[in-house]
């Protein structure tokens, strides 16, 4: 079972989940406007068996201090640094999925001396803004308040990323930890539209091709191999993406998972994912499993 913590950086708190372990750090971070429960799953799954996790709430999301500024890829970048110092961690093995993926990118470009390797979950270097379509269902949710608890989940579970396939009781706790209670008894996602605009804003400043130049140290690229989006979307990275990214890594590893944007790193999914993560943080005795 995590910890749940809190960490005072760059002016703000940020909430984190401890799960515990003795070896080596691994820092993660989540999506545009998920939470630090999306890695419960490869958590318990065997990261936190051989890794020391800690997964963050971004600001703005889940239990993190949420100002209504400060949402650029520098802001989210000094944060992490931040709390990295707070906590005594010079330097770490540092991931993420999807925005997260992007952090890493930029932080490992821009404070090489705090990242010993780098995970990248799912996202290439090169931000299309036509990916919002694909996550347009996810974050429409976020625009709604919902009768209760049981509401909010049914209607997240009725979306096309779970389409007969990925929904179990981690996906469901993952979701349930974004809502918050409001005064009439009503429940909505934590993390506001507003914010969550400013955060995708922030990506399109960077020139990420350049980003992933600047990269040294070993970095893991893993993309999904299903479609995620409304029906006829792809995979959110494609095969052909991904190759021009991991060409732009020095020292780059391309890894291919099942399941889609978000149901790769649950369930059994979650096994073959943390074994390629221990594998590429080289944790003694892991397992590497082929694509």
């Amino acid at each position: 079972m995590s910890e749940s913590r809190f960490v005072d950086a760059n002016g703000i708190r940020l909430h984190y989940l401890d799960h515990g372990g003795d070896g080596p750090a691994l820092v993660l971070t989540h999506g545009l406007s998920a939470n630090a429960h999306f890695f419960d799953g490869l958590a318990a799954a065997g990261l936190a068996q051989s890794l020391r996790v800690l997964s963050f709430d971004l600001r703005g999301r889940g239990l993190s201090d949420a100002p209504d500024d400060g949402y650029t890829m520098d802001d989210h970048g000094a944060d992490l640094l931040g709390a990295l110092d707070a906590l005594g961690l010079d330097r770490v093995a540092l991931g993420g999925h999807s925005f997260g993926g992007l952090l890493t990118l930029y932080v490992a470009a821009n404070a090489p001396e705090r990242v010993e390797r780098a995970l990248v979950l799912d996202v290439p270097a090169e931000v299309d803004p036509a990916v919002l379509d694909q996550i347009g269902p996810s974050l429409a949710r976020l625009e709604r308040t919902y009768p209760s608890r049981k509401a909010y989940l049914e209607f997240v579970r009725a979306l096309p990323y779970f389409d007969g396939d990925g929904w179990d009781d981690d996906v469901a706790a993952f979701y349930d930890a974004e809502i918050e209670e409001l005064p009439d008894g009503t429940v909505r996602p934590r993390c506001r539209p507003a914010h969550i605009r400013r955060a995708v804003e922030g990506t399109f400043g960077p020139d990420w091709a350049a980003v992933a130049a600047a990269v040294e140290c070993p970095t893991l690229l893993l993309r999904t191999t299903d479609p995620f989006g409304p029906p006829g979307s792809g995979p959110i990275m494609s095969e052909d993406g991904a190759r021009r990214t991991l060409a732009r890594l020095r020292r780059g590893r391309l890894v291919e998972a099942p399941g889609n944007h978000i149901t790769f790193a649950f369930g059994p999914r979650a096994e073959r994912v943390a074994a390629e993560l221990l594998a590429f943080v080289d944790v003694p005795d892991a397992i590497r499993l082929s694509p």
